[in-house]
């Protein structure tokens, strides 16, 4: 009861805000400062710290989460595990090909069951503290092992793939696999809607209805493909709302999900969808996978440097023979994962700025930036909502809660007497 009557005041003073917010252009004005400030002030006391303390506590889940990852592969490497399981291969099979998959296969078990604890506490027990967890434990387990299933069938084959290219080019390797990468993740993005994300959510035509109309209104004002909308039932897994055009070419579907549905009005469910459709238009999916394969070039030009040395150095007390040796991938997923995590900054400032290009896009596509406003004050439910400028830089991927009612505001104020007009 308390927690829907939390709910209940927070909608009502977002409401408020909508309200009061743009009367006050009557009397005064428009100041979208003030405006800002006003929105921002309906998250205070302990929902406001609950949202600071959720945000906050996932950067030393960054930090750790690497730690665990870099201990992960050091136990496997320390008690020799990586040495066997080549070894195992080996009597197993003939073909090298063969011998790294029967490799990967202990591998990634082991690697899943030594860092099981702190996955469970970070995706399921810490979220559920929170109240962003709607599934059971058992319900919650379930899709991990799907989605182990999913990682362990690619891993099967990149990673005897990239051993095979790093024996070939020892040198050049880095480049082969970073375009390599590349490519997995554009055929990623194209199969994913289809046949990945099934497996975890029903997807459903959206009824016809006002949402719907708007959406396609948008759509076709703006040259996307708008034959299929989905809706998607992520209240079974969360509270959080979310929508998304994915895929790539033929596989190109607009998706939003039902806390979206059941959470936001009208003008709040056409900001967020017109914030959607930017990305496609703005061809983001296709900047972001040019984008990465830079990254990509970076974290394994690193490791083609680092792990020579590291090998040449611990190689014999952990049972590797060469930097070529199947047994030393975790010594490569060691160096890339912290070269990414060094990296983070980086990542997080390049989707950001493509975040905040949809944002613009969707005030000029939606053209409701109270209902946009309100929308960002909903997401400080799991995102700080005023952070400092360097910890944004550093630390969201997404503009902050404050940045996009600026920017909401901002707009407003240009365009003024278009809404006002419109109301009337």
């Amino acid at each position: 009861m308390a927690k829907r009557k939390h709910v209940t005041w927070s909608m009502a003073a977002f409401a408020l805000a909508a309200l009061t917010i743009p009367s006050l252009t009557h009397a005064a004005p428009f100041d979208p400062e003030t405006a800002t400030q006003a929105y921002l002030g309906t998250l205070k006391g302990a929902a406001r710290a609950k949202s600071d303390a959720y945000f906050e506590g996932g950067y030393w889940l960054l930090l750790w989460g690497a730690l665990v990852g870099v201990a992960t592969e050091l136990i496997i490497l320390a008690t020799g595990l990586s040495a066997k399981f080549r070894d195992f291969g080996e009597r197993l099979f003939k073909r090298p090909f063969l011998q790294r998959m029967a490799y990967v296969l202990p591998y990634v078990f082991a690697g899943a069951l030594i860092s099981l604890p702190w996955g469970i506490y970070t995706d399921y027990f810490r979220e559920k503290q929170y109240g962003l967890m709607n599934q059971s434990f058992g319900g919650w387990f379930g899709e991990q092992a799907i989605g182990f299933g999913i990682s362990l069938a690619i891993m099967l084959f990149i990673l005897p793939l990239g051993i095979g290219f790093i024996r070939r080019s020892p040198k050049r390797w880095w480049l082969w696999g970073a375009g390599f990468a590349s490519a997995l993740t554009a055929v990623l993005v194209l199969v994913s809607p289809v046949y990945i994300a099934p497996l975890f959510n029903s997807y459903t035509e959206l009824q016809p209805g006002p949402v719907r109309d708007r959406i396609v209104a948008m759509a076709k004002a703006n040259n996307v493909p708008a034959e299929h909308i989905y809706v998607f039932d992520a209240s079974k897994q969360t509270k959080r709302i979310s929508a998304n055009v994915s895929g790539l070419g033929p596989t190109i579907r607009i998706s939003l999900n039902d806390n979206l549905l059941n959470r936001t009005t009208l003008p709040e469910t056409a900001a967020v969808m017109g914030h959607e459709l930017g990305h496609y238009v703005l061809g983001h999916v296709t900047r972001s996978i040019i984008a990465f394969t830079a990254i990509f070039l970076a974290a394994f030009w690193l490791a083609s440097r680092a792990v020579p040395a590291i090998v040449a150095r611990f190689g014999n007390k952990w049972g590797l023979r060469d930097a070529t040796d199947m047994a030393a991938v975790p010594v490569y997923s060691l160096v890339i994962s912290l070269a990414f995590l060094l990296m983070t900054p980086i990542t997080n400032s390049l989707i950001r700025s493509e975040e905040s290009e949809a944002d613009a896009f969707g005030l000029d596509a939606a053209r409701e930036p109270d209902g946009f406003a309100i929308t960002a004050m909903k997401l400080s439910e799991y995102r700080k909502i005023e952070p400092g400028p360097i910890e944004e830089m550093l630390f969201f991927d997404h503009p902050s809660g404050a940045t996009r009612v600026r920017m909401a505001m901002a707009w407003k104020a240009k365009h003024l007497a278009e809404i006002e007009a419109h109301a009337k």
